[in-house]
């Protein structure tokens, strides 16, 4: 009876441990199926605009399935938009207790789209690649660098 309690708490450790993986890797734009390779090739902010790989770098997943997949990102972006600047409407409410003034509100609103939109680009194409994409998923075997160098070698990559 002992042994089944031990294996229940082993599982539920390695599936917490991969739930938080998950999570980070999503937060730091990994790719959702070895969680090494980056998605995109640089910051979210900065003088450039940002570029998403076309696979990663690591185990060569292709990021657009097919012409227009990512269509479905600005979706999610228009609803990621839509609770910031709710939430920012409410904070500037708290805030000031003002209800009056609608220039208050575009000069804090629409400054903040304009920030915030680098981030919802980036993030609405990870959400879209980790949760909402059918049977794409973290493979741990493909995250070993052995299998990574073997399937450059079998392409004919030095």
């Amino acid at each position: 009876m002992k042994t089944g309690i031990k294996k229940k708490a082993v599982k539920n450790i390695s599936q917490q441990e991969n739930m938080q993986g998950e999570f980070v890797s999503a937060v730091n734009a990994k790719c959702p199926r070895c969680r090494r390779g980056n998605m995109f090739s640089n910051a979210m902010y900065g003088f450039k605009l940002q570029k998403m790989n076309v696979t990663c770098p690591h185990c060569n997943l292709r990021f657009e399935k097919e012409p227009g997949y990512f269509y479905v990102a600005m979706f999610v972006s228009y609803a990621m938009n839509v609770a910031e600047l709710i939430m920012l409407a409410i904070g500037t409410y708290l805030v000031t207790g003002n209800l009056e003034d609608p220039w208050m509100y575009m000069a804090i609103l629409f400054p903040a789209i304009l920030i915030l939109s680098p981030f919802n680009y980036r993030y609405s194409r990870v959400i879209l690649m980790y949760w909402l994409t059918p049977g794409l998923h973290y493979n741990p075997e493909m995250s070993r660098t052995t299998l990574r160098r073997k399937y450059m070698e079998m392409r004919g990559y030095d």
